[in-house]
């Protein structure tokens, strides 16, 4: 009984650290994106400005595995932590483009620190029959925190250091609570814990579930497209950023309102069948708010839509991998979804960038769905591995 309320305490504490983590993510994307647009900065420069934080993401996940063997969720989650309320601390120190690309960087860093560590331990504790579910939950938390964050644009008429410092104390305020859990540990695997050796899991974890980790790079390019380009193109097309601030969160909401029915759906009906009609009406979806570019509350609706299905491709790419991979290989798998997520996210603001400054009449839009229909085809083509499933039955 004692282990059942430490576990339900361990994942309380756990999906409330992801939601303000996902809380700062969804404000500083938007809210650097509006600073530097009314200052001026290039549309380019801007949209590979945003991509820093998830090149720290990508540049810190093959490092994860053997710091979490070594020393355990807890330590790793905490460091994490520390690293984003720091850097969201000294953002209104100084008004550098370079310093903050590096702040950005470590905000990067931490939160991949903070999500590989909270990722794997619920996974780790979680039953079987609730391993969905409690993934579901832990991206719908995401989702609540995304959400609030380019709210948080609104204060820039204040202040604009107000919303780097509000963040930085939710932070404080959840953080503080990691220092009660109990440090737990991976199971120990048979393999040696290197870095090269992480290289050879990852190649070997791909080759089962390929597939499922281009959901995270879907997410991953949708949410870095829509807070990092979508304002720039929205000031652009004479959208202001009061009504920004009210479209933003409109997918962040859709993902919330869906994330766990979908993934209670995708555990009766298949997550392939799920994802499938996730991908169709999501890129349904954004090719409407193409023809609706001048009406806010048509691209709201659209946002929204868009965000009920493909708001949970990250939660349904990470129970998929799950399913795909064998059980020894999971740890590996978790990086590699945080690995693809940092490649969308990276590649998503720095594409929609290029776009906007050099093809005239681009619409956003059209790019986003035309990515969803290349990983529509690639889910249409992929037939899973018949050893992996029998691995996982005998494990």
């Amino acid at each position: 009984m004692n282990g059942v309320i430490s576990n339900r305490f361990q994942f309380w504490i756990l999906v409330v650290t992801v939601a303000v983590s996902g809380f700062s993510q969804g404000m500083l994307t938007p809210l650097i994106a509006i600073i530097f647009e009314q200052d001026g900065i290039p549309s380019s420069v801007n949209g590979i400005h945003a991509t820093s934080i998830y090149i720290g993401m990508l540049a810190a996940a093959p490092f994860m595995e053997k710091p979490i063997r070594k020393f355990g969720y807890k330590p790793v989650i905490l460091t994490g932590g520390f690293i984003v309320m720091s850097a969201l601390v000294l953002f209104p120190i100084w008004k550098s483009i370079w310093f903050w690309f590096v702040l950005r960087l470590l905000v990067g860093i931490g939160d991949n620190m903070l999500h590989f560590g909270s990722q794997t331990w619920i996974t780790s504790f979680s039953p079987s029959h609730k391993r969905g579910r409690n993934i579901s939950l832990y991206g719908l938390f995401f989702g609540l925190g995304f959400a609030g964050g380019p709210m948080m644009a609104r204060f820039l008429e204040i202040n604009e250091a107000l919303p780097f410092m509000i963040s930085a104390e939710l932070s404080l305020l959840v953080w503080l609570p990691i220092l009660l859990l109990k440090n737990e540990f991976p199971e120990k695997s048979e393999e040696k814990s290197s870095f090269f050796g992480s290289f050879s899991r990852f190649g070997k974890a791909w080759k089962y579930g390929w597939i499922a980790f281009l959901f995270p790079f879907c997410y991953g390019f949708l949410e870095a497209s829509l807070n990092g380009s979508f304002p720039v193109y929205a000031l652009r097309i004479g959208i202001d950023a009061h009504d920004v601030a009210f479209i933003l969160p409109a997918f962040a909401i859709g993902s919330i309102v869906f994330q766990l029915p979908l993934g209670m759906l995708s555990d009766h009906y298949g997550r392939r069948n799920i994802l499938m009609i996730a991908l169709i009406i999501g890129l349904t979806s954004f090719t409407a708010a193409g023809f609706l570019n001048e009406s806010v509350i048509g691209l709201a609706a659209c946002f929204f839509i868009a965000g009920m299905l493909v708001g949970s491709t990250f939660s349904l790419g990470v129970s998929y991998m799950v399913d795909l991979v064998p059980k020894h290989l999971l740890t590996a798998g978790n990086i590699m979804c945080s690995i693809l997520f940092s490649i969308g996210s990276i590649s998503g603001p720095f594409i929609g960038g290029l776009m906007m400054q050099y093809v005239k009449g681009i619409n956003l839009f059209y790019t986003i769905s035309m990515m969803l229909g290349i990983v529509l085809l690639a889910l249409i083509s992929f037939k899973p591995r018949k050893e992996a499933a029998d691995l996982n039955k005998t494990a």
